[in-house]
C-alpha cells in the first residue's frame, strides 16, 4: 500500500483546501475557539475530559510564538469562564524552540503561570528526536514550579522506557502514545509489536512506581491487555486515566471504559492551521492516509 499512499499524497498536496477539508473537519474540532469550545461542551456533556491543541509547529518568528503563546493563556482564560473539563496540551516549536532558548522558556512560562493562575494543568507534547531532550529538560526544570505540568513519553523511541524509569516520581504525569514519527531505526523501534510491547512496559513502569498514566492508544487489543494488567494489580482509577484522539472510532468501547468508572480524555487539535498541519502529518507516516481512507468510506 506504501506507493498508493505516496500518490495519494501528492495528490492531496496539490488539491485546493475546499476539497480537503470536509474530510479533516472529522478529526479537527475546527478553525475557531468558538466552534471548538461547543465541542467540547458536547463532549463533557457526554462524560468525556478533553485535551485542547492549537495547530501548528516549528513556527519560525517571534512574534508568532509570542501570539500563540497569548492565544493559549486567553484559552485557560476561556476554559475557566466557560467552566469546561478541559485542559491544554502545547508543542514547543510552536512557542519558539527552534528559535532561541530564552523565548521558548519565557513563553513557556507565561503559559505555565496562567495555567497555575486557574489551578489547571498543562501539558507538553512530545515532537521528534531532536526535541526529546529539550522537551525533558524544560519540563525538569519548571516542575518545580507548578506541579500540574505534564510530559509525554513515545513509545517507538527506544529510550523511553529508560527514561519513565528516570522521572517516574510523586507529581509525574506522562501521556504515554506510540509516536507518529519516522525515525531512524538506531533509536526508534519500527516492528508494531515491539512497539506494543514497550507502551506496555510504560505503562506498567508508571504505575508500578507513583506516576500518573495517560494511557493514549487507539489500539483495542493493548488497551485490552493494559486494563486486564490494572484490574489484576488493583491500579486505583485516579492512577490513571485513558486517552484518545478526537473523532477516531472507537465502536463502543470508550461508553464501555467509561461506565467501568475510568476516566477518557478526547484531545482536541483546532485552528486555522489544519490544512498544513494535517499534509505534515501525513508525509511522516503515510500509512496513516489507510487509515483516513478507510474510515472515510465506512462513513
Amino acid at each position: 500500500m506504501s506507493w498508493i499512499n505516496k500518490s495519494i499524497l501528492t495528490l492531496i498536496s496539490i488539491l485546493p483546501k475546499w476539497m480537503i477539508h470536509p474530510f479533516a473537519k472529522t478529526y479537527v474540532a475546527g478553525e475557531t475557539i468558538e466552534k471548538t469550545i461547543q465541542v467540547v461542551k458536547n463532549l463533557n456533556n457526554l462524560g468525556f475530559s478533553c485535551t485542547l491543541d492549537i495547530l501548528g509547529e516549528h513556527v519560525q518568528s517571534s512574534t508568532i510564538a509570542e501570539k500563540i503563546t497569548k492565544d493559549y493563556c486567553n484559552l485557560y482564560d476561556i476554559i475557566s469562564e466557560e467552566k469546561l473539563n478541559c485542559n491544554i496540551s502545547i508543542k514547543l516549536t510552536h512557542i519558539g524552540l527552534e528559535l532561541d532558548k530564552d523565548l521558548v522558556e519565557t513563553n513557556f512560562q507565561q503559559i505555565l503561570h496562567r495555567a497555575e493562575s486557574y489551578n489547571n494543568f498543562l501539558r507538553i507534547d512530545m515532537e521528534n528526536s531532536p526535541y526529546t531532550q529539550k522537551t525533558i529538560d524544560l519540563y525538569q526544570k519548571n516542575i518545580s514550579i507548578y506541579k500540574k505540568l505534564g510530559i509525554v513519553l513515545q513509545a517507538y523511541l527506544k529510550r523511553s522506557l529508560k527514561d519513565a524509569k528516570a522521572l517516574n516520581a510523586l507529581d509525574f504525569n506522562t501521556r504515554i502514545c506510540k509516536g507518529i514519527y519516522n525515525e531512524p531505526s538506531n533509536i526508534a523501534l519500527k516492528d508494531r509489536k515491539q512497539i506494543q510491547d514497550n507502551f506496555f512496559l510504560i505503562t506498567k513502569q508508571i504505575l508500578s512506581g507513583e506516576g500518573f498514566a495517560a494511557i493514549a492508544t487507539h489500539d483495542i487489543p493493548l488497551i485490552d491487555r493494559i486494563e486486564t494488567w490494572i484490574e489484576q494489580n488493583n491500579i486505583p482509577n485516579h492512577r490513571f486515566e485513558f486517552q484518545v484522539l478526537y473523532g477516531v472510532p472507537m465502536g463502543n468501547r470508550l461508553k464501555r471504559l467509561l461506565s467501568k468508572g475510568y476516566s477518557v480524555r478526547q484531545y482536541i487539535p483546532f485552528g486555522p492551521d489544519w490544512f498544513d498541519y494535517s499534509l505534515r502529518r501525513l508525509k511522516e507516516n503515510p500509512k496513516i492516509i489507510s487509515y483516513v481512507l478507510t474510515n472515510l468510506f465506512k462513513r
